[in-house]
């Protein structure tokens, strides 16, 4: 895996501690990416398991939020040297879920330019 994520594993909360926040307010701690599939941590378990949205092969119709297992994103090889990359600090800021534009293209998450914050949010080139 590129840009291993070690230093900000510590800083998601545990598995389960956001239970209680609306999907649109949990926050998105990690971004992690590989041709046209996206995966954003909320959780972490401290070891492997961590909990956040994916977006599969861009199809946004299909993406959930659910589990995902750190060791088999590292694990993760396409044309043998292609790996999954973690998105750097420097551009990639926590924010809530629904700042995060493929997330609320896949929930179709309506809101006001109010409602997000001033910071712009950096594209991922692939």
């Amino acid at each position: 895996m590129w840009n291993q994520p070690s230093d900000r594993l510590s800083l998601i909360p545990e598995l389960y501690s956001t239970e209680h926040l609306p999907l649109q307010e949990k926050l998105i701690h990690l971004h992690f990416f590989i041709g046209g599939c996206d995966w954003y941590i909320v959780e972490y378990d401290g070891i492997d398991i961590m909990w956040g949205f994916a977006i599969l092969n861009n199809d946004y119709q299909c993406a959930e939020w659910g589990y995902i297992s750190l060791s088999e994103l590292q694990s993760i090889k396409v044309a043998g040297f292609q790996e999954v990359d973690c998105e750097l600090e420097q551009y990639w800021r926590i924010r809530p879920a629904i700042e995060v534009e493929k997330i609320r293209k896949a929930h179709r998450w309506q809101y006001h330019a109010a409602d997000v914050s001033t910071r712009v949010e950096t594209s991922t080139i692939y």
